[in-house]
C-alpha cells in the first residue's frame, strides 16, 4: 500500500473514499466535518440522518459510510475521533480504531484509494504528534489486497511538517 502526504483541502481530493472526522451525531459540525457537509451537499446529511435513525449515533472509534454527494469521491467514511482528556491510555486506542475501522470499511467497499484528515487534532485537541504516529502506524500495519493508496491530507503547516518527519 502506497502512502502519500498532501497539504490541502480534503474536499477537493479525488480518491474513492474520503474520511470525515465526524462527531457522534453525524449531523455536521465545524472543521473537516462542516467542510465535507458543505461541499458534499444535502445528500450526505440525508444519509447521515438515516444512519442515526437506525443506530442513534456513531460511537468513538467506529465508522459508517455515506455517498460523497458533490465531492470528487465515491464515498465518505465518517469516523468519530476521541476528545482528548489527557488520558492517553484510553484515547490512543480509540483513535487507532478510527483508522482501523475506516480502512476495514473501505476495503469492504472495494476502495482502492482513500484520504484521511488529521482526526481529532482540531477542536478535539488530540496532541498532533501522537495522533500522527498513531495514524501512520495503523495505516502501515493494515494489510490489504484491495486498498492501493492512502493519502494523509493535512490542512495546516504544523500537521504537514509532523507527518513529513514521521514518514521519512
Amino acid at each position: 500500500m502506497k502512502i502519500e502526504l498532501i497539504k490541502g483541502d480534503i474536499t477537493k481530493i479525488k480518491t474513492d473514499a474520503i474520511v470525515n472526522a465526524a462527531n457522534s451525531s453525524l449531523l455536521g459540525g465545524g472543521g473537516v466535518d462542516g467542510a465535507i457537509h458543505r461541499a458534499g451537499g444535502p445528500e450526505i446529511l440525508d444519509e447521515c440522518k438515516q444512519i442515526r435513525n437506525r443506530q442513534r449515533k456513531c460511537k468513538t472509534g467506529e465508522a459508517v459510510v455515506t455517498t460523497a454527494g458533490n465531492l470528487p469521491a465515491k464515498y465518505v467514511i465518517h469516523t468519530v475521533g476521541p476528545i482528548w482528556n489527557n488520558d492517553e491510555e484510553k484515547c490512543s486506542p480509540q483513535l487507532a480504531n478510527c483508522y482501523k475501522n475506516s480502512l476495514k470499511l473501505a476495503e469492504s467497499l472495494n476502495v482502492k484509494t482513500i484520504s484521511f484528515p488529521n482526526i481529532s487534532t482540531g477542536v478535539y485537541r488530540f496532541p498532533k504528534e501522537l495522533a500522527a504516529k498513531i495514524a501512520i502506524q495503523e495505516v502501515k500495519s493494515f494489510e490489504s489486497d484491495v486498498i492501493e493508496k492512502v493519502i494523509f491530507v493535512c490542512f495546516d503547516d504544523e500537521n504537514e511538517e509532523i507527518y513529513k518527519k514521521l514518514l521519512e
